[in-house]
């Protein structure tokens, strides 16, 4: 892919605050716009006639978009905001989209925003910045400095590798106002005016290194993490858009797994990759991409919590540990694990263990519900696990000695279940009152996800049971009344998974 750049700009990439502001940027790739123009290392072209260049001002249609309607969820992040500038009065609060990131040399990864901004915004694009000023009234006036249309009077649109020619048209400002309900303003001349900013200052830290520098001399590290802790707990309950854009991701996740099973003949002619690539294909063509890593974990690499590498065999009589998820548009994520019989079969053992799991997730789903503790769905799985453990004689009870010694853990390793929403651990930086030993609230979604583990080298157990891994894993909202399954959809009892893929393989 040939490319050429203007020697206004370096290769591949505009000018953006954070190159401006950024003290390690080469000299050179800061230059004005009377400098000649600069042929790419190894370009096929020269250079650039005065000609060419006076023709590629003119000749082309406008393209303004006068019609534009809100996002869907513009009322909900106007009232986020509400809620953030009644958190923080008098105190500008800066929130920055993030940068593309180099992946190899000139190509960049696909750029994801900084789940706060687009919480806040519904705006996805790199180099954004949501900025809350503090006004008279004692409420803030928000703008969104974004990246306007790339120039068509310096060349910018077609010399430059993030030109419009080259990646696609960026919304004007007007437009962007029009879609998000938010006033817009360059961002090239955001980071002069925080230079200036007085007063007291939060930013999200972590995602803009220029906005950062910017305001390197007016932030602390310990008022920033308090806007990053309620902007996470903020999150805890999802509002009537979350959760139709939560169960429209967990919907196209079980279309996923049909998918994965009708080609299951398919992986065992290949590998697990044949999987991940048909999974992952339902998650380009219904949403925006898979909510993470799937894990396509056959046989013994079932045993590995997070198998991503995904390069392994698949064979008939061994299981299928498959969780992946979704993500929507708007970067909403679903998170579900099934653990299939790759021959549309469970063997003795495998029901035994599977069975086992689905009545400790029966278990925990059950003791879901508004007013309960965070913490009774794990508690309430964790001992079904332990349980059966005592019972098949693999440690030794009783029951309540396990769970106080937490020696179930060698074979159920992790815990129950996490908050889900726009990450797939979602309010991570929660405080641990408010998540972990927290109450659970209507609207709150979390999974549900106990497992259990026997390592292919764990002599302490019968050499049946070594290399093979069980998951079940659900999506559940919390409701007025108790708990809806979001991925009901797919079966999860031992005989209704066989019945299941058998339909499913004809």
């Amino acid at each position: 892919m040939e490319r050429i750049q203007s020697r206004t700009e370096p290769s591949n990439r505009r000018q953006t605050v954070s190159d401006a502001l950024n003290p390690e940027t080469p000299e050179e790739l800061v230059e004005t716009e009377e400098e000649p123009i600069k042929q790419r290392k190894n370009g096929l072209y020269p250079g650039v006639s005065d000609e060419l260049a006076e023709s590629m001002k003119s000749g082309w249609a406008d393209t303004e978009l006068h019609d534009l309607e809100p996002i869907e969820q513009a009322a909900h992040t106007a009232a986020r905001r509400a809620a953030l500038s009644a958190r923080f009065p008098g105190e500008r609060l800066v929130v920055p989209a993030g940068n593309l990131k180099t992946r190899s040399n000139d190509t960049e990864y696909a750029f994801r925003a900084s789940v706060e901004y687009a919480y806040l915004t519904g705006n996805q694009t790199e180099d954004g910045v949501l900025v809350m000023e503090p006004n008279r009234t004692g409420g803030h006036d928000a703008t969104i400095y974004l990246l306007p249309r790339s120039n068509r009077e310096n060349g910018e649109f077609w010399l430059d590798g993030q030109g419009e020619l080259w990646v696609g048209r960026r919304h004007s400002l007007t437009e962007a106002e029009k879609l998000y309900g938010i006033p817009a303003s360059d961002v090239r001349d955001l980071a002069g005016a925080l230079r200036e900013a007085t007063g007291p200052v939060r930013v999200v830290r972590g995602f803009d290194a220029g906005i950062e520098a910017a305001l390197t001399d007016k932030v602390t590290a310990e008022r920033d993490e308090e806007l990053r802790v309620f902007l996470s707990e903020a999150r805890l309950v999802k509002d009537e858009f979350e959760v139709r854009e939560l169960q429209k991701a967990v919907d196209s996740t079980v279309r996923g797994f049909e998918d994965v099973v009708k080609v299951l003949d398919k992986a065992e002619a290949t590998s697990e990759r044949y999987i991940e690539g048909t999974f992952f294909l339902r998650a380009r063509v219904e949403g925006n991409d898979i909510g993470y890593g799937s894990i396509c974990a056959a046989g013994p690499h079932a045993t590995t919590l997070h198998w991503v590498r995904n390069d392994g065999a698949v064979r008939s009589g061994e299981l299928l540990l498959l969780d992946a998820g979704v993500e929507t548009h708007t970067y909403y994520t679903a998170d579900v694990t099934r653990t299939l019989p790759i021959n549309g079969r469970f063997d003795a053992l495998q029901k035994k263990i599977y069975d086992a799991v689905y009545e400790a997730q029966e278990a925990g789903i059950a003791a879901v519900k508004p007013g309960g503790k965070f913490r009774d769905f794990h508690d309430a799985a964790q001992r079904v696990l332990a349980e059966k453990l005592v019972e098949w004689g693999l440690v030794e009870g009783p029951v309540e000695r396990v769970l106080e010694l937490g020696l179930q853990r060698r074979w159920t390793l992790h815990g129950t279940g996490h908050m889900l929403g726009m990450d797939v651990h979602d309010c991570a930086a929660a405080r641990t009152e408010t998540y972990v030993d927290g109450t659970l609230e209507p609207g709150m979604c979390l999974t549900v996800e106990p497992g259990l583990y026997f390592q292919a080298d764990d002599v302490t157990v019968p050499e049946e049971y070594r290399g093979i891994g069980v998951r079940i894993e659900d999506d559940i909202l919390v409701t007025e009344d108790g708990n809806r399954n979001l991925s009901a959809g797919l079966p999860r009892r031992s005989d209704e998974v066989e019945l299941w893929m058998a339909k499913l393989k004809g």
